[in-house]
């Protein structure tokens, strides 16, 4: 009590104004302490919603690796960043989870497109420690590591991180932005609604199915089924591919419809669905780049080419084609022609 007073006398002492300068010395006290108090509340009211945009699943386990431990090929300076896109199908069997999908997502911030690079999963190519494998073999025995590895040994590229998603979490992702439009063939509509009757009855719940062939709006499962469905006349793992590629520029169109109000309330739910290596410096860095050219192109490619491959192996399990040649139109396809 004594130091109070004694604090109120010198600053009446010191003070040209007497008690009034003592008041004004409080207001200001106050104004600061609230000012504080606001730049305090803004700061941890930011990281709540910087938090909660980006609240995801990430994985630092590549994060000590080495360009040689990935087998990185460098490349010349450009805004180009390439990332390795996988769609896996977890099992509760106790199988190792596999790499149904497999994709190289090239982000150029220089020119604000997107594209797309679809890899066959048969594709017939040496996975290190494994010898000659199944392409989407590298991801059940060494996980995005060595997949990604695996894919720029064969595809002369320069990846380091990646993006994963489960079908599950696809059908919610799909789900969350309010579903998709597709043109579905009847031979689609009738392999999807096998699985979709599957999906739903594993959950004890009444399926919802594709009910005609043609173009229209489809729900997160039944679109998520249509991407991976391959059997029963709707192409193979051609026609898989395809349809995958389909599916994300349905996504892509249904998203860039959305007002800002709207996508600001859908990112947070679409987040959790999502495994990365990306920080979140290095999401909001390449959203940055890419759109200051506005909303994004975004191009879709399948290697290898109709015409440049055949089925191989002792029971043509193996896609197989020039590896050599599919990595050089990658490239080109990614960096232009003078890379």
């Amino acid at each position: 009590m004594g130091l109070l007073v004694r604090l109120y006398v010198f600053l009446k002492t010191v003070s040209f104004g007497g008690i009034m300068s003592f008041r004004r010395f409080f207001r200001i006290l106050r104004r600061w302490t609230l000012l504080a108090v606001i730049i305090a509340g803004l700061f941890f009211g930011g990281k709540f919603v910087y938090n909660t945009f980006f609240s995801y699943t990430h994985d630092s386990s590549l994060d000590a690796l080495s360009n040689e431990d990935l087998s990185v090929n460098i490349k010349p300076e450009s805004g180009v960043t390439n990332i390795a896109l996988f769609g896996v199908d977890t099992r509760s069997d106790g199988e190792p989870i596999r790499s149904d999908s497999m994709m190289v997502m090239s982000v150029d911030a220089d020119n604000g497109t997107i594209k797309l690079v679809s890899l066959m999963r048969d594709s017939k190519v040496e996975v290190d420690g494994h010898g000659t494998q199944k392409l989407c073999h590298a991801y059940s025995f060494g996980g995005a590591k060595l997949a990604i590895k695996t894919i720029n040994e064969t595809f002369d590229l320069d990846i380091t991180d990646y993006a994963e998603v489960n079908f599950v979490q696809m059908a919610n992702l799909i789900e969350e932005i309010g579903g998709v439009y597709i043109d579905v063939s009847q031979a689609e509509q009738k392999e999807a609604n096998k699985y979709i009757t599957e999906y739903y009855e594993s959950y004890g719940l009444e399926p919802i199915l594709i009910e005609q062939s043609g173009y229209q709006h489809l729900n997160g499962v039944q679109a998520m089924t249509y991407a991976r469905i391959r059997k029963g006349g709707t192409g193979d793992d051609w026609g898989r591919v395809e349809r995958q590629g389909i599916v994300l520029n349905a996504m892509f169109e249904t998203i860039k419809s959305k007002s800002l109000p709207e996508l600001i309330s859908i990112i947070p739910k679409l987040m959790p669905y999502v495994t990365t290596s990306l920080t979140k410096t290095e999401m909001i860095a390449l959203a940055k780049g890419v759109l200051m050219h506005g909303i994004p192109q975004i191009e879709h490619y399948r290697v290898p080419e109709d015409g440049q491959w055949n089925y191989g192996g002792s029971q043509d399990e193996y896609i197989v084609y020039n590896l050599d040649r599919a990595a050089q139109t990658i490239n080109d396809y990614l960096y232009g022609a003078n890379n």
